[in-house]
């Protein structure tokens, strides 16, 4: 009789052991992925300032176009002008 209660726990001991390995290494593959998001969360709340902060500095090239079309507008008055005085 002690010889059949001890095969049928070793069954479970069996079973809760490799249960407990299954555990461990799904832990082991999680952490480290874990680890990497928030690493890579950090580095994207660094990434998005530097892209506001670029955005706010290049906000004034959106007058270029303007600029240019001014400068184009001299130039052409100064050829003109040259062309008037004969030179």
């Amino acid at each position: 009789m002690l010889v059949a209660a001890s095969t049928s726990t070793t069954g479970w001991v069996v079973g809760y052991t490799i249960g407990i390995i299954v555990v461990l290494v799904v832990v082991a593959l999680v952490v480290p992925i874990l680890v990497l998001a928030h690493a890579i969360g950090k580095e994207a709340k660094v990434i998005d300032d530097s892209l506001t902060e670029s955005v706010h500095n290049t906000a004034a090239l959106k007058e270029l176009r303007t600029t240019i079309d001014y400068a184009g507008v001299i130039v052409a008055g100064l050829n003109r002008g040259r062309t008037r005085l004969g030179g």
